[in-house]
């Protein structure tokens, strides 16, 4: 059985997210103002709703909302969580 694992390192998000043909991105939307909204981690097949984050702006957000990156490395599972626990 798999075991995920949270992640914070931007440079370990960005090169499991990279090696999985996945980008950073938002759900189109949900945002205000510089404010992306939502954020996500789009893979292969493009989600129509999903629109592409440069990798700046996608973690000066993941940040600011204190969000880590809950992952498995050895398949595509992932899902931002608050680092507050």
């Amino acid at each position: 059985m798999s075991t995920a694992t949270a992640i914070t390192d931007h440079d370990e998000i960005r090169r499991w997210v990279e090696k999985n043909n996945g980008r950073p991105a938002y759900v189109e939307g949900t945002g205000r103002g510089d404010d992306p909204g939502v954020l996500r981690i789009d893979f292969d097949e493009r989600d129509a709703k999903l629109r592409e984050l440069p990798w700046g702006k996608w973690f000066e957000w993941l940040g600011k909302r204190e969000l880590e990156l809950l992952w498995n490395k050895d398949d595509l599972f992932d899902k931002l969580v608050s680092r507050k626990y």
